[in-house]
């Protein structure tokens, strides 16, 4: 499958304008599919203890870190390369009073700036997708975890029936991901590191489809003038994005995209 040239540049433009602030306003502020009911599956299956200490990377708005503290009782470290997503988590973070809870940074998560050994877990919602070396995300996810630490995940994959190279470049330069790997590339990418797999979820079938088709309703039904306050009223590029959104779920149907959830053990 093709990789597409997008760097890291590209994502930052993305979160800076207002596309990201449209994607919160559907997703809202954790940004991922299923919001506080997938955050909450994802840290039951990994088995989150309260007083353990985590790493989000692509900890975008803090929301991940957030729930987690408040939920868990754990401690948290969040690493985001986009500029104006980890201003606005310091600035939440602060809100919440979670200041003495939560450590922001921002960086690169292939270069993880944390000793070996540091985490009980490290943690990613929906957010990998956007990086381009995913093996060395993953290596250095690793390295940072404790014996006996847990890599826990989700993210947006390539479905079990594949996309055709049009179709991934459609979708891949509408979400400005280099690409999505799929199940069986993360599970090589997760042995790869040392790492064993605990479970490995597919869960395109299961929702993705029917999640696309909720912020498509939601954009159409509820929130057409808030959307279009934030894209300055244009409606071209407002129908625009509705198609591109309607042919991901398409493809979603079709088993050619849609999200996997990853457990792993150091």
């Amino acid at each position: 499958m093709e990789r597409l040239s997008v760097s890291l540049q590209d994502v930052n433009e993305v979160y800076d304008g207002p596309v990201g602030l449209l994607w919160e306003l559907i997703m809202g502020e954790q940004i991922h599919v299923g919001g506080f009911k997938s955050s909450m599956a994802l840290a039951q299956k990994a088995g989150i203890q309260k007083g353990w200490k985590g790493l989000d990377l692509c900890s975008a708005l803090g929301a991940g870190c957030r729930f987690l503290v408040k939920n868990f009782g754990v401690t948290m470290c969040g690493l985001d390369g986009t500029v104006t997503m980890h201003r606005k988590a310091q600035e939440r973070v602060e809100q919440e009073g979670l200041a003495d809870k939560i450590e922001l940074r921002l960086g690169d998560v292939t270069e993880i700036p944390w000793p070996d050994n540091t985490f009980d877990f490290v943690w990613g919602e929906d957010a990998w997708c956007y990086v381009v070396d995913k093996e060395k995300l993953i290596q250095e996810g690793a390295r940072v975890l404790k014996p006996g630490g847990v890599m826990a995940f989700t993210d947006w994959i390539e479905g079990p029936a594949g996309l055709s190279d049009e179709e991934a470049k459609r979708i891949n330069m509408f979400m400005k991901f280099p690409y999505m790997e799929n199940l069986e590339g993360y599970k090589k990418l997760i042995q790869q590191s040392g790492l064993t797999l605990v479970s490995v979820e597919d869960l395109t079938s299961a929702e993705f489809a029917s999640y696309v088709d909720l912020y498509i309703r939601m954009l159409t039904d509820q929130l057409t003038y808030d959307a279009l306050k934030i894209i300055d009223d244009d409606m071209e590029m407002f129908q625009a994005m509705g198609a591109e959104m309607a042919f991901m779920g398409e493809k979603a149907r079709e088993g050619k995209m849609g999200r996997g959830r990853f457990i792993a053990r150091k």
